[in-house]
């Protein structure tokens, strides 16, 4: 497609390369954004179950024919699962269909000039308010926290390349704050015609290192990020010789024309008063779902500190050998404890603490099924007594708190003069 494509002029007719890549587009972008704009809101979203459900039968069944098992539909956190390798296929095949289709039956047409301002119109909002919605979540700081206490308690070799980027983001609040404004003014600029492309060269530098990390550290935002960068190059396809002439030929260039959505002047400003609070809506909704995660991620347990384990006494069973001893144990925020074993391992575990019952319920992230209860007591200042099953054995355990350890890393802070470079 080229900048042929704002072209108002029905009777320009476009290259037949040109019509056929359109069609493609055009179904494959709805198709991956949809349910959106109902998705932008809380409550709103209601509306999309219907249509996620749809694909999520159609995968599951799938899923069963190409690769001979089971494809699990069950959202873990990660967007490069099996069954979103599948979704993204079965959203290309069916794009590619629906184009053969469309090119059967409509190949006279010339072109599609206001159909495809209807859809850089789509695309601009949605990916939009995705940028807007990653901003907030990083201007706020609720994406990338500060690292716990098990994070600076483990080893830089015992971290994921992932648990070591995130550290590395959460370790410096002024940069994370940076990086989240430059997504949310890059997704605002999207939502005017006339910023939009400076909208789209922003959304390109900056999705551009986001999927650069994504596949540099194995984060699974690898398909997502990737579309992500995609549309905001879709949106630049009308500008590119024009882009070309500037920065690479310095030749002039002349503006374009902004072409209405209707030929009636109210029904305009009805989109411009729509498309304004639509805007507003969004950057408030983010911001405030941003702040509501960040004030529970910083709800710090009431046993928050390393607590040394001097007795841990499992009795002996069948299941007892699975079972690595404890050397310490780490209360950070109040859903989560981490154990870190005499092997230097860490084992985490997701926390739901009764203080009135004075039970802590644990469960392991990667094992949904399984779950123990611990009863504790603090006996005296500083000790605490576990007692409960751990693998099917009973468990008792005597733990005292360390004094608070201090680390580099967060108490190092920022210096206008260095002398010499502080690198430990």
């Amino acid at each position: 497609m080229s900048a042929q494509l704002v072209n108002e002029d029905l009777q320009t007719r476009w290259h037949p390369f040109t019509r056929v890549a359109f069609r493609f587009a055009f179904v494959y972008l709805i198709l991956f954004n949809l349910p959106f704009p109902f998705t932008a809101f809380p409550y709103v979203d209601k509306v999309a179950e219907p249509y996620n459900s749809f694909w999520t039968a159609i995968v599951s069944r799938t899923g069963p024919i190409i690769l001979n098992h089971e494809v699990s539909t069950e959202f873990n956190g990660s967007g490069d699962r099996i069954y979103d390798f599948l979704y993204v296929a079965c959203l290309f095949v069916l794009a590619v269909v629906v184009t053969i289709i469309w090119t059967l039956l409509d190949h006279k047409r010339p072109g599609y000039p206001t159909l495809y301002r209807w859809l850089h119109l789509y695309v601009r909002f949605a990916l939009g308010t995705t940028m807007i919605g990653y901003g907030a979540y990083k201007v706020i700081g609720s994406q990338f926290s500060r690292p716990t206490l098990d994070r600076l308690m483990q080893t830089f070799g015992e971290s994921s390349p992932m648990g070591l980027l995130w550290t590395f983001m959460g370790a410096s609040e002024p940069y994370t704050m940076f990086v989240g404004f430059a997504e949310m003014v890059s997704g605002i600029l999207l939502f005017s015609r006339r910023t939009s492309t400076l909208g789209a060269l922003m959304s390109v530098g900056v999705l551009s290192n986001v999927v650069a990390l994504n596949f540099s550290y194995d984060v699974p935002v690898k398909l997502f990020s990737s579309h992500l960068l995609a549309m905001a190059l879709f949106l630049l396809i009308p500008d590119v010789r024009r882009l070309v002439n500037v920065f690479f030929l310095n030749r002039p260039i002349q503006p374009v024309p902004l072409q209405p959505l209707f030929d009636k002047t109210l029904l305009n400003r009805g989109a411009l008063v729509f498309a304004s609070l639509f805007l507003i809506g969004v950057v408030s909704v983010s911001l405030y779902q941003s702040y509501d995660q960040r004030s529970r991620q910083v709800q710090r347990s009431p046993l928050y500190g390393v607590w040394e384990v001097e007795e841990f006494n499992l009795g002996k069973t069948q299941n007892s050998a699975a079972v690595q001893r404890w050397r310490r144990v780490i209360f950070d925020s109040s859903y989560r404890v981490v154990a870190q074993t005499t092997t230097d391992t860490q084992e985490r575990f997701r926390l739901q603490m009764d203080e009135q019952k004075k039970t802590l319920t644990l469960r392991k992230r990667e094992d949904p099924n399984w779950q123990t209860v611990l009863t504790y007591q603090e006996v005296s200042p500083g000790i605490l007594t576990l007692t409960g099953e751990m693998g099917g054995s009973p468990l008792t355990a005597k733990l005292r708190r360390t004094d608070e350890p201090q680390f580099l890393l967060t108490n190092r802070g920022f210096h206008w003069i260095n002398e010499v470079p502080f690198n430990r």
